[in-house]
This record gives C-alpha cells, sequence and structure tokens, in this order.
C-alpha cells in the first residue's frame, strides 16, 4: 500500500470566504480560528469577510492563510487521517512544522505573523514583483534572469515552470524576453520578490525569533523547501533561509514518489500544489483537502 503525503500551500490562492464553511462545520476548525483571532484579532474577518486587495497584503496573507490550512488539517486529524510525510510551499512550510511537531500551534501563528510582517517590510523597501514562466526549460529560464541585474528564479515548481522575482522595472523587459524565447510571463498575485536576496532583512529577522523558540524535532518527515530533503538539524537555519531562497518544489515531489508516496492531499484554498504534483507524475493521486475529506467521511 502506498504513503500518504499532505501539502500545504502558500500565497496566491487565497480568496475571500476561505474556510468559513470549516469554522460552520466543524468544532475543532472554530477552536483554530478562535485560537488565531484571539491573538491577531481580525483574523477572521478578513479570511471571511476581507477584500481581495486586503487578503492580497503579505502581513494578512500569511495569517490569514495558516490559520485556514491548519483548521483543515485538525480536521482531517480528527477523521484519522495520518500521513507519511508532510511538505509546504513557501508559508505553507510553516504550517507544516507545526503540524509536525516542531513548535505549537500557538507559537506557530505568532511566529507567521511576524514572518508575514517582515516580509512585507522588505517587500515595501524592494519595489519588486513575482511571474510564473511557463513552457521553457530551467536552463532557459535561468539564463534569461543571468541577464538582468535584479532578476532571479525562485520557485522551481515543476516541468516547464518556473517562478522568478524580480525588480518591477526589469520585468516588463524581462516578459518581453521570455515572449521571444518561445515561453509566456503570468504575473502572479502578490506583493514582492519572495524567495530571493530581496528578502535577507526579512530572513535575519525570523531567524532571530526563531531563537527565542524552543523547536523540537518533526514527529513526521518533513520536507524543506531549501534542500527538498527531509529536516535534519537545526530547522530554524531551514525556515529562515527559506525566506530569501528558492522553493526546490519539484525535488521534493520527486523525493516523496522515490519515497513510496503515491497520493498527496493539498490543503490551502486552492489547487494549484495539486496541479504541479500531476505534472510532475501522471501516476500518483493528487486531490484536495475537501474531496479527501468527503471521501473519508462517507466510508
Amino acid at each position: 500500500m502506498g504513503k500518504i503525503a499532505i501539502l500545504f500551500a502558500g500565497q496566491g490562492d487565497q480568496y475571500p470566504g476561505m474556510g468559513k464553511e470549516l469554522y460552520e462545520k466543524y468544532h475543532v476548525a472554530r477552536e483554530i480560528f478562535d485560537l488565531c483571532d484571539g491573538i491577531r484579532p481580525g483574523t477572521i474577518d478578513q479570511c471571511f469577510a476581507g477584500t481581495e486587495a486586503e487578503l492580497r497584503q503579505t502581513v494578512n496573507t500569511q495569517p490569514c492563510l495558516f490559520a485556514m490550512e491548519l483548521a483543515a488539517a485538525a480536521v482531517l486529524w480528527e477523521q484519522g487521517v495520518r500521513p507519511d510525510a508532510l511538505a509546504g510551499f513557501s508559508l505553507g512550510e510553516v504550517t507544516a512544522a507545526t503540524v509536525a511537531g516542531i513548535f505549537d500551534r500557538e507559537t506557530g501563528f505568532r511566529l507567521v505573523c511576524r514572518r508575514g510582517e517582515w516580509m512585507q517590510q522588505a517587500a515595501e523597501r524592494y519595489d519588486t514583483a513575482m511571474t510564473a514562466v511557463v513552457k521553457l526549460p530551467q536552463e532557459a529560464v535561468e539564463a534569461l534572469c543571468g541577464q538582468y541585474t535584479g532578476v532571479y528564479p525562485v520557485n522551481y515548481n515543476c516541468p516547464g515552470q518556473i517562478t522568478v522575482a524580480g525588480l518591477t522595472a526589469e520585468m516588463a523587459d524581462f516578459a518581453a524576453a521570455v515572449k521571444a524565447a518561445g515561453g509566456r510571463a503570468i504575473p502572479l498575485k502578490v506583493t514582492g520578490g519572495f524567495h530571493s536576496p530581496f528578502m535577507a532583512e526579512a530572513a535575519a529577522a525570523f531567524r532571530d525569533e526563531l531563537k527565542k523558540v524552543e523547536l523540537s524535532a518533526p514527529a513526521i518527515p518533513l520536507y524543506s523547501n531549501v534542500t527538498a530533503a527531509r529536516y535534519a538539524g537545526d530547522a530554524a537555519a531551514l525556515l529562515s533561509a527559506q525566506i530569501k531562497s528558492p522553493v526546490q518544489w519539484e525535488r521534493i515531489i520527486r523525493n516523496l514518489l522515490a519515497e513510496g508516496v503515491d497520493t498527496f492531499i493539498e490543503i490551502g484554498p486552492g489547487r494549484t500544489l495539486s496541479g504541479m504534483v500531476r505534472k510532475i507524475s501522471g501516476e500518483v493521486r493528487a486531490v484536495g483537502y475537501s474531496e479527501y475529506l468527503g471521501e473519508v467521511i462517507s466510508c
């Protein structure tokens, strides 16, 4: 029998109303949302009734996504779902670390709030943007980035898709170069050049904050955005470095496949990660948490 991995999404798929059904239907989800709202008043209202523009601000996106994803994970746990491995994309890695037991729920949420603040500050310090490049091989995208002083490949998502972060002043020319090379550049709904050198100050601040927290070894195998391998050693170093380092998502999924994972459950407001998994391997199952939850409950 194959193994199960739960994947936690990052920024980009957020929308007003996310998590409301969980809150209304499951007591354990309501407890998570109430915990988060008690620490950061207004979190529930932003999740359920915030505007798209409000939720697009990193300082709001990260705590709201964390609350929604942790609530969904708690519901899966309540229904008896026990994954063999965990991974999270960017922000999702902090949620995954919380579920893995590196720190408790309250600490995880407080850390996410600070992480969002520092990344928002970095985004405001530099005029940057992110775009997904499709239909070009990895080497071609890297070569195009090398032609600019402030454009970097930052998310290695799946075959034929890499996200790039860069100075807004250079992104239009970069997009034109991508088109000329036969690819397509798709702007993302984020407000900064994440996972790039523009986030160095945020990464350093987050590392200092993690020094104040007692970290435990993960109780469930957890895969790192930075190394694409299982967490080992200094968790604080991995969690802080990923803010300014490329996300090695395709490598993470391939490593999970090599470990025998054949079912991937995405926790998040969208289906972005599931789509990436299917592009990496057409022989596995990748579903959203609500679909999987429906199957578990109906059994």
